[in-house]
């Protein structure tokens, strides 16, 4: 069999990549080395947004893209996906509040909004904000982006990649490129050893920080050197403030840090902007950049934070296109493509992307298919636009409505996990609940709202392997468990083998 299309990397490029072109009829492959939003996909700040602070960099194109983005994907994914305010106060010694105007009102005005509201001012002395922050801050503004849950679109898009053709392998490394022509030979190994070629018309790598060690394999003679690292962090600490807005908090090194409310209990604070290099090993945060992001909390905030109030904290790495930028905050977040067809220019097409973003991540499928189909006219289209994701299909998008229909269908169901289903898996949370008719029927409960039924449909459907990928990305609730109900779990999904 010859796949029309392979794809390296199970983040959120390649698993928006592969939802798109199964859609559009193509035999996909999708092998991920590790876990579906493993790495980079499951570290961000968890917002769909414009990005302001592009606007300083002149980064309309971008900017725009991602504001038209919002609307996109609240509509295809509105259980994962909400609308929230952002408020971001005035500080005095930074930015002027003729320019903070400015800003928004491009911000309002560059991308269309039909459900979002637009820019208003704020008095912070007034609820919800009175007590909140310092009281040098009396004055500030509120505009619109979105929370998503990151970890979980790319799972849904990956989902509905599978649900269309698409053949998805996590724990499944690529070990070999060679290209023959018009067809790419592809060595293939998983996690427990066994080994395989593949063949496919064309080679996507979409490999994240990874992207530049897939092109040594297929070049081992060339020092690929087209990615700039740099390392995101964030903390979490118990609940710092009522209410569901954000806070957009300015910093004197032109940076700005959010802090946003978490799981209901917590509130998430980041993210740093620092360069990586892969020699330190895995991604974790260092106490400069704990002090820093404390440091900023506690110019805001007027009950002040500390390091022992700290419950979690993650890191991850943004491959960003290296243009050469001397400060690693101003390196494009914009994406690029390199389209690679051997030396003679004719052959098998490897499309490798660099950079990309949680909230472009559907248009830069639609931009990589645009380019693979100019080469090889696979006859795609563009169709992601009007579709929901699995699980998205609620009636005008209104998940109040939908949770009030679960409660009417579900009565016997712990309304506490009766939100949490519908929150994670919107309409598909029917298959975790098929056959079951009372909280006894979910099997063990393991902690936190979570049951073996859930469990078992994580690993059914979502391609879970571990306890670490059902608690930290799939779910969260390893946040809300204690030591010995995550030995649980992992002692559960040991059992299951």
């Amino acid at each position: 069999m010859v796949h029309d299309l392979l794809i390296i990397g199970g983040g959120i490029n390649g698993a928006a990549i592969a939802r798109d072109a199964a859609g559009n009829g193509l035999k996909v492959l999708l092998c991920e080395a590790g876990d579906l939003a493993g790495q980079t996909s499951s570290a961000s700040s968890k917002l769909i947004h414009g990005g302001l602070r592009y606007l300083e960099h002149m980064e309309f194109r971008l900017v725009r893209e991602a504001l038209l983005e919002r609307e996109v994907l609240l509509q295809s994914a509105p259980h994962i996906i909400w609308p929230l305010r952002i408020v971001l106060p005035h500080h005095k010694g930074l930015r002027p509040v003729w320019m903070l105007r400015l800003g928004l009102f491009l911000y309002d005005h560059l991308g269309a909004r039909k459900r979002l509201p637009g820019t208003s001012r704020a008095d912070l002395t007034r609820p919800p904000h009175a007590g909140i922050l310092q009281p040098q801050y009396r004055k500030g503004f509120e505009f619109s982006d979105c929370w998503a849950d990151d970890a979980r679109l790319v799972v849904l898009c990956a989902r509905d990649a599978a649900d269309r053709g698409a053949e998805i392998r996590t724990q499944t490394r690529c070990t070999g490129l060679a290209r023959s022509d018009d067809i790419w030979n592809v060595d293939l190994e998983h996690s427990g050893g066994v080994r395989e070629t593949v063949a496919a018309r064309a080679v996507v790598n979409a490999a994240g920080k990874h992207v530049d060690d897939v092109l040594e394999i297929l070049y081992p003679d060339r020092d690929a050197q087209n990615l700039r690292l740099i390392k995101g962090s964030h903390i979490v600490l118990p609940r710092l403030y009522e209410g569901d807005h954000l806070y957009m908090f300015q910093n004197s090194d032109d940076r700005i840090v959010f802090a946003i409310p978490y799981e209901k209990d917590f509130t998430l604070i980041g993210t740093t902007d620092v360069p990586y290099d892969p020699a330190d090993g895995p991604p974790k945060i260092s106490d400069a950049e704990i002090d820093y992001l404390l440091a900023i909390a506690n110019d805001y905030f007027a009950r002040p934070v500390s390091r022992e109030s700290i419950t979690w904290t993650y890191s991850g790495v943004r491959p960003l296109f290296d243009d050469k930028s001397d400060n690693a905050s101003t390196v494009t977040r914009d994406y690029v493509f390199d389209l690679d067809r051997g030396d003679d220019g004719e052959g098998a097409p490897l499309l490798s992307i660099f950079g990309g973003k949680i909230t472009t991540c559907r248009k830069l499928a639609e931009h990589a298919m645009e380019r693979l189909e100019a080469v090889l006219h696979f006859g795609s289209r563009p169709w992601t636009a009007g579709a929901t994701l699995p699980g998205g299909d609620i009636e005008d998008g209104d998940f109040d409505r939908f949770l009030a229909l679960a409660e009417t269908r579900y009565p016997w169901l712990d309304a506490f996990v009766r939100q949490r289903l519908a929150r994670r898996y919107g309409t598909r949370m029917a298959l975790i609940l098929e056959g079951i008719a009372s909280m006894e029927g979910l099997g063990r409960d393991f902690g936190a709202g979570f049951y073996e039924a859930e469990a078992g449909y994580l690993i059914a459907q979502e391609w879970a392997v571990t306890a670490e990928d059902m608690l930290w990305r799939r779910t969260k609730r390893g946040l809300h468990m204690s030591e010995d109900e995550i030995a649980g779990v992992e002692a559960w999904v040991a059992g299951q083998g």
